[in-house]
């Protein structure tokens, strides 16, 4: 791990930024294909950490996963029956929340575990309803164990989802392949990043399996035995990953194009759009796909609520430092259970800087200071790859600025150092 000194901009950015494929896609579309009645084929597949943890874990349960030396986003998964494993999840949450259902309906004993920071990540809740369903676990956070019999009774389980849709999605992907129906029943405050699980009926449905949904008095997902048809995904960029870029036309005043961006998605990523447009950029979006953000020459604070896009919080948090007024970011609460609390890391690394932000019950107060206000300082990443990004882009409007372990934004843009280098290069003084 090193201090990155993050590169300054000499003025607004003119950049094209060309985007690998969104880690919540690949990483779904890996488990669906896994479980599938053939081969599938995935096209555009992001190669990062979080994905190459997902392609080693289910390598080791016996799944054959294989790609050409030419392009190792072409991946081909091929299912075979799974067996006794042992699953190293690093910091990923789609893989110790997605995974262990999958694992239960191997033939042996799987044993899971991560990165030192990932064993205080939530993950009682898809381990207690596993065990609800008729699996046997070790353990209620990593590392555990899950005791796989190749198959999985199913049935009813409640859950408290409230502190990520992860608990939901990693139950329903598996959900079909269980032995009856089963109904998963969200009991507790309201469950964030709905639109992730959104993406994953969606999936399903494009795999055969459908989703039976109840919204009203109670939130319950029901899942027949289905089996999963194999699919070629074709994974789109990965919108989430974007905000950071897009972030460097908005607080340099400059202009950054993503080509293919999609017309439609699940991706709440895309969300990040309206959000800049609101905060006083402007976008537009060809017909072929380019979609351009101009940033304003000063951008306005901000009052919303991010519950449903909570990984974008570090971007808009970063933004809202050098923005004019007070913003608020709130229904965000859940984000003190990721990668790591980034509530209060946000508040830290600002206020580092000489920005002034402070914590609420569900979200962060951010009064913005004109970038010249800011001072050069060490942002710490916290080894949570959003963390870096957002201290990146303050990066580009506070000379001085260094980013602590800029490497742990490898875990979903392997390539980072050196395309924001080259997007900051294109400032035009």
């Amino acid at each position: 791990m090193t201090d990155w000194a993050a590169p300054t901009a000499p003025g607004p950015v003119h950049a094209t930024v060309e985007l690998p494929g969104s880690k919540s896609l690949t990483n779904r579309a890996l488990i669906l294909a896994a479980l599938a009645d053939g081969p599938s084929r995935l096209t555009g597949t992001l190669r990062s950490r979080d994905t190459d943890l997902m392609i080693d874990g289910l390598t080791a349960l016996g799944i054959g996963i294989d790609w050409p030396a030419s392009d190792p986003t072409e991946i081909t998964v091929t299912p075979a029956p799974m067996h006794a494993a042992s699953v190293h999840c690093g910091l990923a949450g789609t893989v110790m929340r997605f995974l262990p259902g999958a694992a239960a309906l191997a033939d042996g004993s799987v044993h899971f575990d991560g990165d030192e920071q990932a064993r205080s990540r939530p993950l009682s809740t898809v381990l207690d309803a596993l065990r609800v369903l008729g699996v046997a676990v070790d353990g209620n956070s990593l590392p555990f164990t899950v005791h796989g019999t190749g198959a999985v009774v199913g049935g009813p389980v409640t859950i408290d989802a409230s502190k990520s849709s992860q608990f939901v999605s990693g139950l329903l992907l598996s959900a079909a392949r269980f032995d009856t129906t089963t109904s998963i029943t969200h009991s507790g405050p309201p469950v964030p990043s709905m639109p992730h699980i959104e993406m994953t009926i969606d999936m399903l449905a494009a795999a055969g399996v459908t989703v039976t949904r109840e919204v009203g008095a109670v939130t319950r997902w029901s899942v027949n035995p289905t089996p999963i048809r194999a699919v070629d995904w074709v994974i789109e960029p990965d919108l989430s990953n974007a905000a950071a870029f897009l972030a460097a036309a908005a607080v340099t005043g400059g202009r950054v194009s993503v080509p293919r961006w999609p017309a439609a998605t699940t991706q709440p990523g895309d969300e990040i759009v309206s959000i800049l447009i609101d905060m006083g950029c402007d976008a537009t979006r060809t017909p072929d796909g380019v979609l351009t953000v101009t940033g304003p020459q000063r951008l306005k604070a901000i009052d919303i609520d991010l519950r449903d896009v909570g990984e974008l919080t570090p971007t808009v948090a970063a933004l809202a430092a050098v923005a004019e007024g007070t913003s608020t970011l709130w229904g965000i609460e859940h984000l003190r259970g990721h990668e790591t609390d980034r509530l209060a890391a946000l508040t830290t690394e600002i206020t580092r800087v000489g920005g002034s932000c402070r914590e609420t019950e569900d979200g962060l107060v951010i009064t913005g200071r004109a970038p010249s206000e800011l001072t050069a300082a060490t942002w710490l990443s916290y080894a949570d790859h959003r963390m870096a990004t957002a201290g990146a882009a303050l990066g580009l409007v506070v000379p001085g600025l260094a980013v602590e372990n800029v490497e742990t934004t490898a875990k979903t843009l392997p390539d980072f150092p050196e395309q924001w280098a080259a997007v900051a290069a294109t400032g035009v003084a």
